[in-house]
């Protein structure tokens, strides 16, 4: 009944009502387990405060007074045991499922990993292929049926990296990395946000998840290689300042990509990324940051 009314609420790619991925499928598969089992606490409280309030009421005069009503032990078991019993129950079977899928677990793949490095800003999100020596820019493209390594971090305040088609929320915090792995499992157009309010610029701090079969994937990353923008510490110092995406874009391109160029859905991309740009970012609390390192001309 609860799917029923909440399945209006759905929209193609932003929820894990509509599962992607098998993470996102297992937290579905809990939820309805959940809603059954709370329904067997709510349903008979809907049924009975209704009654209740009817056979009660004022005017019933057949309504038995019983003014030395007293404790009822059994009445207390029955109250407070079964939802125990439910909370125990629902406990015990999550936790073996998500310690199996918990964020730093592998997931079960004939492939090795596609690693992507994370770099949260304000208000906007870098993505990097280290494998490939490429970047994007608030635009995360996956090949579908390859689980993905992230390894995530800040450069700007804590924020919540959340892909609530393909699941599991995690946070991204600065001077730190933490590590998430996912996988999509059919190709689409999905949601990815910052749930962690960090300024007012977080109502737009929101990207693109593409995932692609491998030949139009290997398109993509053959496109990033031919991009003309390089991430480079002149290009990185325009990322840090706050803004939004599309601030980031007028000022990296300086007005010469239009709103309709046929690369601008697919995300800004960056080429010749060097191979310790991550790990620079990551150890700038205790390092000159990047925006402050001298390019020799």
């Amino acid at each position: 009944m609860g799917l029923l009314f909440l399945s209006g609420c759905e929209t193609a790619g932003i929820s894990f009502l509509a599962p992607a991925g098998p993470i996102a499928a297992l937290q579905h598969h809990w939820f309805e387990v959940i809603l059954v089992a709370l329904a067997i606490v709510i349903l008979p409280v809907l049924a009975g405060v209704p009654f209740c309030l009817w056979r009660y009421r004022l005017g019933n005069r057949n309504a038995p007074y019983r003014p030395d009503w007293q404790y009822t032990l059994s009445l207390e078991y029955l109250v407070w045991g079964v939802p125990a019993v439910i909370v125990l129950m629902l406990a015990v079977l999550i936790w073996g499922a998500e310690r199996r899928y918990s964020p730093q677990t592998p997931i079960n793949s004939q492939t090795p990993p596609l690693e992507v490095q994370v770099v949260a800003l304000n208000w906007k999100w870098l993505f990097i292929y280290p494998a490939e020596h490429v970047a994007s820019l608030d635009t995360l493209a996956l090949p579908v049926g390859r689980e993905v390594r992230f390894s995530l971090t800040s450069d700007k305040s804590m924020q919540s990296f959340f892909i609530p088609a393909l699941g599991s929320q995690i946070y991204a915090m600065a001077g730190m990395v933490t590590t998430l792995h996912l996988r999509a499992d059919q190709p689409g157009r999905y949601l990815g946000e910052n749930t962690q309010f960090n300024g007012m610029g977080f109502q737009d701090e929101k990207f693109t998840v593409i995932a692609l079969p491998d030949p139009a994937f290997r398109n993509w990353m053959t496109a990033a290689h031919q991009s003309s923008l390089a991430l480079n510490d002149a290009t990185y110092r325009t990322l840090l300042q706050d803004g939004n995406d599309q601030q980031a874009v007028s000022m990296l391109t300086k007005g010469q990509m239009p709103p309709s160029d046929p690369l601008q859905p697919q995300g800004l991309r960056f080429a010749n990324v060097p191979p310790d740009f991550f790990r620079s970012i990551v150890n700038h609390v205790h390092q000159p940051p990047v925006s402050q390192i001298t390019v020799p001309q």
